[in-house]
């Protein structure tokens, strides 16, 4: 099955088409401007092509929902929904934390901790096993401080994403790593999208909205805000 693949939930603009499990291209671009709205089509354009593929060949859809950037993850669902409605495929969503984590899987962490950077000291996270990808604390927005994620002193824990920077500079966590030069990215998607899809997971593509976190927030008042 071909899938097409975007996530725009962070700096990382980011598009992948696969052929069920193999990736056939990626195409994404981190830029401290956001560029989604932009650059999103054109990388879909390119994806395409570096797959040989046209968008009638496109059997599914699936998005990085969130949490992460409001106006982000707003272009991102109205372009899937767009697509879907479109082609007459069925729509797949997945945690945008949850791409960050496969590529430390497996790398002796006990716990991996996604950190997407919100304002001030705040960011979006969840907890997951650093072996089985398990999600063992639901996701949050969370104010760091020095006490937060104390009860990680005596584990081995990596955090990554832009949020661990700010992290690093306050946790007392002398076995933990930090990597914050991580985002969001697509190729990690087509797992979790496979197994949703062995499930018939689909959104309605109606009623979808992403995995906002924070959508009462100043929303409504500053619709541009991130």
């Amino acid at each position: 099955m071909k899938i097409l693949y975007l996530e725009t939930s962070s700096k990382n603009c980011s598009v992948a088409i696969s052929d069920d499990e193999k990736l056939l291209c990626l195409c994404e671009e981190v830029s401290d401007n956001y560029k989604q709205s932009e650059s999103l089509h054109t990388y879909v354009e390119w994806a395409l092509e570096g797959a040989g593929l046209s968008m009638k060949d496109i059997e599914a859809v699936s998005l990085g929902k969130g949490p992460g950037s409001y106006t982000g993850l707003r272009i991102g669902a109205a372009s899937a929904k767009g697509f879907c409605y479109g082609l007459k495929v069925p729509l797949l969503a997945v945690n945008s934390l949850e791409s960050m984590i496969e590529p430390f899987l497996g790398e002796n962490y006990d716990y991996i901790v996604p950190l997407i950077d919100a304002r001030r000291m705040e960011v979006y996270t969840a907890v997951y096993d650093g072996i089985t990808g398990k999600e063992l604390s639901p996701t949050e927005a969370k104010i760091l401080d020095e006490t937060s994620f104390e009860e990680f002193k005596d584990k081995k824990v990596i955090f990554v994403g832009d949020g661990a920077k700010k992290a690093r500079d306050i946790l007392e966590l002398p076995n933990a790593d930090f990597k914050d030069d991580i985002y969001p990215s697509t190729q990690y998607l087509i797992k979790k999208t496979l197994e949703k899809l062995s499930q018939k997971e689909f959104e309605d593509i109606a009623y979808f909205e992403p995995f906002y976190l924070k959508d009462f927030h100043g929303v409504k008042k500053k619709k541009s805000e991130e």
